[in-house]
């Protein structure tokens, strides 16, 4: 080894070692303190000292400048943030400079520095900044490392030249959009981003770029004298940087790489750390995350109004007198303004007021930073005098009777901190995360999501989006009932026990208070009990089953009651997740719906199923008559069929069967037909084959295997020894090929059921780190059918299985059933999120006896522990 070789060597050992020691004391001193801004000045010190030397150790020419940019020139270095440095040159270097620039760079790397680097001229760097916001905005927080101090001053006196601070801000404005837009415009995710996202510390930083290129000020401080902010917003806003700061330096150093997101494998560790303990009703990691969205929303707050204050003194609007509104509020450049800061005080009644006027006037398209900033103060004057004064309390229940805007208004009122200080329950689930796997929205944006659904239904624009829901909300009459419902539905949440029966309680102290008519209250009250019923029933229970529908429909009572809980439903599941929600739930919430009315409108006794049989055999004929099918096509198969097939299956299904078997009834091959789902989405699937005991087993292998879900399985077995089961599938991978695959299944499904090989388990994959992270406690119950039959009573057993969704979870299920020798009649697969909560109709293995269901309970719980 050549002594030159040498000597590098040394060098780059002595500042790694250097290097490696100095941030392992810094990171040692941070856990033992907490102090996260020491941590970023100390860790940008040792950088700074690291660098110096080295540049000094390589005899760097005294006429460059070694620059820090970015968040390393602004002082603060987050333990895994790159270090960014921009190499100034007083003209384009020779090949001999850039070699040695080269190998400059090469030994940043060596000693373990991860440098993001540029090497430029004054001119290319105004070039650069020129065509790009991202380089603008690192360089006018450059300062100088090493080299030459007046190349440095030339430099930042030609950035600040060429920086036109109006057009900074309308950029910086922009990306801010476009940031928000990509993060879903909301901070209320499971894994938010607590650099980038809504909230987060770049909308802290945005601020103070923007009034360093005007020249207002670079810290809160500044902003405070220059009457930008307030001395109580100021101290949030450092409170609110520090919080971020804090979960930013820990995230790192948890991640041990540059990591921004709140991701489920460190939110319990964070809260550890933070000294946060889990209670009876939360989690420690919702309760740290609950923090989050309460300083991430009280971020937003502030970044909203200094912008408005920044843009109006960049760029003043038009002079043009305010139009007054009333004797406490004007328009203002068609915003609303107040006619002074004081207004609240003087009147706090004037704080529902002022969200009322927004709604009623058209032409006010928001708030003015004044009327903002005052609003934002004043909440704390919302008490329980506040609450019961009658004139408050008209206001509050008028956003909802005018219904116009209401959306906006509940969400501005929840932004400013209103909403949750007249309604304490509501204020107490603001920033309340569930991890119950389904839900991905805090309880707060969830109840809003749901009224926005249910607006979405009464105005006219959206009609084409929910036909059905859109002409039942129009003829409702009083819809404001149910958006008083919607605000109570899941505002019992977090508390322990029942959530709905603690939410009826709220619901009606509120319509006590606020004088609502008996009729309107009880609606409302039995709206938040019940508005788990109809999707419950609709997808674990056998809707097309006349007991089943007279037992709903003794619950719903009257038409009134029905059409409100459907609304409910639909704008409640369709406000959980965007995964939750699907064509398949809103065809059996439809066809529930759509039976219930009709059984409601009878003035008969309900129907015999003997009845039920021969309308839905006759609805059969007409159906095959129109296909103009044989008119003895169906009486085979129908001869060797039980009543309950008839119940179970629709009269279009029914008419499928009869004609793909009426002359393949006996075949010994496996039959498998396939058909997009008559539903609109999906594929149904008939196999009709030799009952086995593992049959059910190896159909569901298959369709896992293929990447479908089962949505729905009805199960018979004909007298004569076959199966006749048919499945809707839903593609889990979005393939959009659902026509294409119907061959594939026909032939290959065929083809394995055929071999009478055992079935095969699908191939595992991957459950989500949600699920890894908040693993759900199965739940496995067996209960006995209580049918109106009586002879049927104990026969039949209702399985409920609520578990982790996961790959090949059907077939585990599967598995065991048939090792007890279970029979399965049929089956509703509710897939919510991350969560399933599947139901199935099964009979036999001695299910009579406590002790085999017991034990099969305690195999399936063995099963889905694993």
């Amino acid at each position: 080894m050549s002594a030159e070789r040498a000597a590098r060597n040394r060098l780059i050992s002595s500042f790694r070692n250097r290097l490696q020691e100095g941030q392992r004391a810094i990171c040692e001193r941070f856990l033992t303190t907490g102090n996260a801004l020491a941590l970023l000045h100390e860790r940008c010190r040792l950088i700074d000292d690291t660098l110096c030397d080295l540049c000094q150790a390589v005899n760097l020419p005294a006429s460059l400048a070694v620059l820090a940019v970015g968040g390393y020139g602004r002082g603060e270095l987050y333990p895994a943030s790159d270090v960014d440095l921009l190499i100034l040159l007083p003209e384009q270097a020779d090949d001999a400079l850039t070699a040695q620039l080269e190998g400059l760079v090469c030994l940043f790397w060596d000693i373990g520095l991860e440098i993001g680097h540029s090497v430029r001229t004054i001119e290319e760097c105004l070039e650069q900044a020129s065509g790009n916001i991202t380089v603008q905005t690192s360089m006018i927080e450059a300062r100088l490392l090493a080299g030459s101090a007046s190349l440095f001053a030339g430099f930042s006196v030609r950035i600040k030249a060429a920086l036109d601070a109006k057009n900074f801000f309308q950029t910086k404005r922009i990306e801010q959009e476009d940031r928000h837009q990509r993060f879903g415009e909301t901070p209320y995710s499971l894994e938010a981003n607590c650099k980038e996202g809504p909230g987060g510390l770049r909308d802290l930083q945005l601020i103070l770029w923007t009034t360093q290129a005007a020249g207002y000020g670079n810290c809160w401080k500044d902003l405070e004298r220059r009457g930008f902010i307030t001395i109580d917003e100021k101290q949030l806003l450092e409170s609110s940087e520090a919080f971020l700061r804090d979960l930013r330096t820990r995230l790192h150093l948890l991640a041990g790489r540059r990591e921004d997101r709140l991701l489920f494998e460190y939110q319990t560790a964070l809260a550890e750390q933070l000294g946060i303990t889990a209670t009876a009703t939360q989690r420690a990691s919702e309760q740290l995350m609950q923090r989050y969205y309460r300083r991430a929303k009280a971020v937003l707050q502030i970044n909203a109004i200094l912008l408005q204050n920044i843009g109006t003194a960049l760029v003043p609007p038009r002079e043009e007198p305010p139009q007054p509104i009333n004797e406490r509020f004007q328009n203002a450049h068609e915003l609303l303004d107040v006619v002074h800061e004081d207004v609240f005080d003087v009147t706090p009644g004037a704080i529902l007021e002022a969200f009322l006027l927004l709604q009623q006037h058209a032409g006010l398209h928001g708030m003015t930073a004044r009327a903002q900033r005052a609003l934002w103060r004043a909440r704390t004057l919302i008490d329980d005098d506040f609450r019961r004064n009658p004139t408050n309390r008209r206001h509050f229940l008028e956003l909802f009777t005018y219904g116009n805007r209401l959306t906006q208004a509940l969400r501005r009122m929840n932004q400013l901190g209103v909403l949750g200080r007249y309604l304490p329950n509501f204020g107490r689930v603001v920033g309340q995360m569930q991890h119950d796997l389904f839900h991905v929205y805090t309880v707060d944006q969830h109840i809003l999501q749901v009224l926005r659904r249910l607006r979405r239904f009464a105005i006219e624009e959206f009609a084409h989006e929910y036909p059905l829901c859109s002409r039942l909300i129009s003829d409702f009459g009083n819809p404001w009932v149910l958006y008083i419902a919607a605000l109570f539905h899941d505002i019992g949440k977090g508390r322990g026990g029942d959530h709905s029966e603690l939410g009826a309680i709220d619901a009606a102290q509120f319509c006590a208070d606020h004088d609502l008519a008996a009729d309107e209250s009880e609606l409302v009250v039995w709206l938040v009990r019940q508005h788990l019923l109809m999707s419950r029933s609709a997808q674990k229970e056998d809707i097309s089953d006349p007991t089943v529908i007279a037992r709903f429909a003794e619950i719903i009572g009257d038409e009134r009651h029905l059409v409100a809980l459907y609304l409910l439903t639909v704008a409640d599941i369709r406000g959980t997740s965007p995964k939750v929600w699907n064509a398949w739930k809103g065809q059996l919430l439809e066809q529930l719906f759509t039976a219930t009315r009709r059984h409601l409108r009878s003035s008969e006794a309900p129907p015999m199923p003997a009845g039920v049989i021969a309308q839905r055999q006759e609805e059969a004929r007409r159906v095959m008559r129109f296909l103009a099918l044989p008119e003895t096509i169906h009486e085979r198969l129908w001869e060797q069929v039980d009543t309950v097939y008839f119940l179970r299956q629709s009269a279009e299904e029914i008419a499928w069967h009869a004609r793909v078997l009426h002359d393949r009834r006996k075949t010994d091959t496996p039959l498998v037909k396939a058909r997009l789902s008559p539903l609109a989405t999906g594929l149904e699937v008939m196999v009709y084959a030799h009952d086995q005991a593992d049959l059910f087993v190896r159909i569901v292998g298959f369709f896992s295997s293929a990447d479908y879900s089962i949505v729905d399985a009805k199960i018979h077995t004909t007298s004569d020894g076959y199966a006749l089961d048919t499945f809707v599938l839903l593609d889990v991978t979005n393939r959009h090929s659902e026509r294409e695959m119907i061959s594939y299944i026909e032939h290959e499904l065929s083809q394995r059921l055929s071999r009478h090989s055992a079935g095969e388990a699908p191939a595992s994959g991957r459950v989500s780190r949600q699920v890894r992270h908040f693993p759900l406690q199965p739940l496995v119950s067996i209960q006995p059918l209580v049918s109106l039959e009586a002879d049927e009573t104990g026969k039949m057993f209702v399985l409920t299985v609520v578990a982790a969704d996961r790959p090949g979870l059907l077939f585990t299920i599967a598995t065991q059933l048939a090792a007890h020798r279970a029979n399965l009649h049929t089956a509703k697969i509710v897939t919510l999120g991350e969560r399933v909560e599947d139901t199935f109709l099964i009979s036999g293995g001695h299910l009579e006896e406590s002790a085999c269901r017991v034990k099969l309970e305690a195999d399936l719980l063995k099963q889905l522990q694993l």
